[in-house]
């Protein structure tokens, strides 16, 4: 089941939902709002005539429309909008008919300016506004030194929060794109992790099936030649038929039920996975069903290993011996446990035809790809082909470090 994203999930609050709003509405229209909200600002002096004594006239309306109008591209033409402002703002101030209260034009374009303008445009703009705010200060009869502080300190407060405003729309970035970035790696993850257990399924499935249908073929072709001269014999090979089929059927059921993600606790599917302690009975079997002489050699001190790495080495031996029963045409095999310090060395050895004979066990095929690949997956390597003494020989390494390491911990 996938959880939402952080990044994704919906505003809770009314403030952030109307913000919300505000950033999926047209800009356009933002910028139109905030351009009249200007005006109604500007035109306060208008509207309001008798609470206080600057002369009026259409020319200072007209001067103070025009340092909010241009507001409508604000973010269309950020550096244009901030000009045509800047041009306006001393002409009305210098009119004065009347003298503007506050800059909200001035205000509202410096903040655009460091919020979306290129970094020259900012630093010359801001230069400029601080200088000819001065400038137009010292102009004005009877200025006070506060109108210079609470002017300028409003300047430098508007490029704050602009800068600010950037800043956080950076941050805001960065993080949906890393949200994006583990998305997609989550995503490859989840599919390079659903191909290695495809793979590994399959491999098990593959050992497993032909391991147990070349025992059965080897008895079923046994059984018809002695069912008359040796009906006990025959017997035998079809029980081990049936064995060999039960066993295979109970180790299908393990896989398909991890396939089918089985909810519940009891039954052959939830089984462990065989791993080393099971060699001898896989031995015997093989033996038993086939009338190879198997023998299994064990040297060293045995040590716990990883369970993924305790089930690669059954299967590794369980298609050895069946490459042996299909290809070799051997008299008798010998399967090899040398523990060292850090590894332990699987050898699977038969007095067969060896690589060179056509059809013989060394040819290519599934079955010794998947020893190759179920060995490198457990850190380990292995090595097919002729055997010292002739006949065919695998020879495998796996680590054990990772399993002593879990049996002191």
């Amino acid at each position: 089941m996938s959880a939402r994203s952080p990044l994704s999930s919906p505003p809770t609050s009314p403030l952030a939902r109307v913000l919300v709003r505000l950033r999926t509405t047209s800009p356009y229209a933002v910028d139109a709002a905030v351009a009249g909200l200007v005006l109604f600002a500007v035109s306060l002096q208008w509207l309001f005539p008798d609470e206080g004594d600057d002369p009026l006239s259409w020319r200072g309306w007209l001067l103070g429309a025009a340092t909010a109008v241009p507001l409508v591209w604000r973010r269309a033409a950020p550096f244009a909008t901030a000009c045509a402002v800047s041009v306006a703002t001393p002409v009305q101030a210098l009119y004065h008919a009347p003298p503007p209260d506050l800059m909200y034009g001035g205000f509202v374009v410096l903040y655009t300016l460091a919020a979306l303008a290129r970094p020259w445009q900012r630093r010359v703009m801001l230069a400029g506004w601080l200088v000819g705010v001065a400038a137009t200060i010292s102009h004005k009869e009877d200025a006070e030194p506060f109108e210079y502080a609470f002017q300028l300190l409003s300047i430098v407060c508007a490029y704050a929060l602009g800068s600010l405003a950037r800043t956080q729309r950076a941050y805001t970035a960065e993080l949906e794109d890393r949200a994006r970035r583990l998305e997609r790696e989550r995503t490859a993850d989840t599919a390079r992790a659903t191909a290695q257990e495809r793979a590994r399924i399959a491999r098990d499935m593959h050992d497993i099936l032909a391991h147990a249908v070349s025992l059965m073929v080897v008895q079923a072709e046994a059984g018809p030649v002695v069912v008359r001269s040796d009906p006990a014999r025959a017997e035998a090979a079809f029980d081990a038929i049936a064995t060999t089929g039960r066993d295979a059927m109970t180790q299908l059921r393990r896989i398909l039920g991890v396939l089918k993600q089985e909810e519940r606790e009891s039954g052959p599917w939830r089984l462990p996975q065989p791993g080393l302690a099971a060699l001898p009975g896989l031995v015997r079997r093989v033996g038993e069903s086939t009338g190879l002489a198997v023998e299994l050699r064990v040297t060293g001190d045995p040590r716990p290993l990883p369970p993924d790495t305790e089930v690669a080495a059954y299967r590794i031996v369980q298609e050895a011996l069946t490459n042996t029963v299909k290809h070799a045409y051997a008299s008798c095999a010998t399967v090899g446990l040398d523990w060292a310090e850090d590894e332990v060395t699987l050898t699977v050895t038969d007095d067969g035809r060896g690589p060179a004979a056509p059809g013989g066990a060394g040819e290519g095929g599934h079955g010794l790809i998947g020893i190759r690949e179920r060995a490198a997956a457990c850190g380990g390597g292995a090595v097919t082909g002729a055997g010292p003494d002739g006949g065919f020989r695998v020879l495998v390494r796996l680590p054990v470090a990772a399993g002593r390491r879990a049996a002191l911990g």
